[in-house]
């Protein structure tokens, strides 16, 4: 039901764009969307209250109901409501952050009419308002996240895939400033992802090939007992889990990330990074632990090499980056290789772990795109570090907050990022994955300079004359940064009700 709400209210946005006027349709998309997400979460937590502790599969086999998948899914639709509030904000941006005629190349008469905005001739403003088609958009995107982490066999999975990863290619390109940047990184996601997803489905092809079935608990039999040879079966994992890797943004595979994290709408990137990466490792745990456990000895070693390639990318990287945006890329590339620890355990600590992880770290990410959205000059978001000096006196709240989220990224005590970090680890070296945890806790600290630099260079530099101001934010986008730094603050202060909830069971093994 969570699922089938979600995308009914995205079937209901398209008819809503086509029906209403342009300027009733605002008001009605956010109504829609909102009441969509709330009714899911109501459908959820009426579930949750008997829902078997071994899960159950519905919808002829293709939809595994199990704890993993209701936590996934109460995470997406929390982290949904931070970065659609941010999507739906038209007071940072006049108009909105999104442009609804993406094709206006800058320098033609309809950009400089864009630009002028309200000073811009009424009926002329009306054909660049805001682009209301991103909200069903947004909503057929989540819902194919919600299939991607709860799907039991590949065939869904697949398919889950492409739902969710269509709409996010159109989104990226529909920046209002910056709209020739907007539009290459969506070009490059839309390009790459086409190779991740043939990926994907070959690597689906030679499972089939081996297995004689998609699902994945047959393929897990398949793997336990049978004389067939190795070769479909780890040729087949690893074409389909470079597929996974790509949408986790986990390195090597994550050249898309740092260019369409920098050049989509910054609300868009609120919701690719943390939404995505709940839906991408999500599905990494249920390949991996239903499908792929008997065989964990073969795989395991090469897992090993790419978690540390990601963290190690993640973090000297992030050290070169001067675009707070393209920094915050490399951090999650580093953060993916930290999940990527966990997802390897395999074991209920492991699960519970990541799970957890993944729900810290995206309310710190919906959070900190939240702040960066506020600092802006005449030609938009101030995204280059140089221009972040001083920014403690220019407005001490903002550098505040965003020194808050900063150290939650790093991992400092009392938030919730030392907490994730820390169940990671000691899920993996519980696990006998000593020397792992010990090139994440270097990698850590590597990273932790970057965040640090940030925060320096807001107190304890001067701002410019001419630097850019911080702008006052929204309802809608205060109510998605304070949504955020105060789950931040409360997962690191009491995790256990979290940490209990992602403990509460284990994927259907069926």
């Amino acid at each position: 039901m969570p699922v089938l709400i979600v995308l009914g209210a995205a079937c209901l946005g398209v008819l809503v764009e086509a029906f209403l006027p342009r300027h009733q349709r605002w008001p009605a998309q956010v109504f829609l969307t909102l009441v969509a997400l709330a009714g899911s979460g109501i459908a959820l937590a009426t579930y949750l209250t008997d829902a078997p502790a071994q899960g159950e599969v519905t919808l002829a086999g293709t939809i595994a109901v199990d704890r993993p998948a209701l936590f996934l899914w109460g995470t997406l639709l929390a982290l949904s409501v931070g970065a659609l509030l941010l999507v739906a904000d038209r007071s940072v941006e006049p108009g909105g952050a999104l442009v609804a005629q993406a094709a206006i190349r800058p320098g033609t008469v309809q950009d400089r009419e864009q630009r002028l905005g309200a000073h811009a001739h009424p009926t002329e403003t009306a054909r660049f308002q805001m682009s209301t088609e991103v909200f069903p958009l947004a909503l057929f995107s989540l819902g194919g996240m919600m299939v991607f982490c709860a799907a039991n066999d590949l065939l869904t999975m697949f398919i889950a895939l492409e739902v969710l990863s269509l709409p996010l290619y159109l989104m990226a390109g529909l920046a209002r400033r910056r709209r020739l940047l907007s539009q290459e990184a969506a070009v490059k996601y839309f390009l790459l992802g086409a190779f991740a997803s043939a990926f994907f489905l070959y690597g689906l092809a030679l499972l089939y090939g081996y297995a004689g079935s998609v699902r994945l608990a047959d393929i897990a039999n398949a793997a336990a007992g049978t004389d067939r040879s190795d070769a479909l079966l780890f040729g087949g994992f690893g074409l389909l889990v470079v597929g996974l890797l790509f949408k986790g943004s986990v390195g090597p595979f994550h050249t898309w990330t740092p260019d369409v994290y920098q050049g989509a709408p910054t609300p868009v990137t609120a919701f690719m990074a943390a939404c995505t990466k709940v839906a991408a490792f999500g599905g990494i745990l249920r390949v991996l632990g239903v499908g792929f456990e008997s065989t964990n000895w073969e795989w395991r070693g090469v897992l090993w090499g790419v978690a540390i390639v990601s963290m190690v990318i993640g973090a000297v990287l992030g050290l070169t980056q001067t675009d707070i945006k393209r920094m915050i890329a490399y951090s999650s590339i580093a953060h993916a290789g930290f999940m990527l620890i966990g997802a390897i355990v395999l074991t209920p600590d492991g699960l519970s772990s990541t799970l957890f992880y993944l729900l810290t770290y995206g309310f710190t990410t919906v959070a900190a795109f939240g702040v960066i959205s506020l600092v802006r000059d005449a030609d938009g978001e101030a995204t280059h570090l140089s221009q972040w000096a001083g920014l403690a006196k220019r407005s001490p709240l903002v550098a505040a907050v965003f020194t808050f989220i900063l150290l939650a990224l790093a991992g400092i005590p009392l938030t919730s990022g030392f907490v994730g970090k820390f169940v990671v680890f000691s899920a993996a070296f519980a696990n006998g994955m000593q020397p792992l945890v010990v090139i994440a806790l270097v990698a850590s600290a590597v990273a932790a300079f970057f965040y640090l630099r940030v925060i320096v260079l807001m107190y304890f530099s001067e701002p410019a004359p001419d630097g850019p101001t911080v702008t006052v934010p929204g309802a809608f986008t205060t109510a998605a940064i304070t949504l955020g730094v105060l789950v931040t603050l409360l997962l690191g202060i009491a995790p256990a009700f979290a940490l209990d909830w992602a403990g509460a069971g284990s994927f259907a093994l069926r």
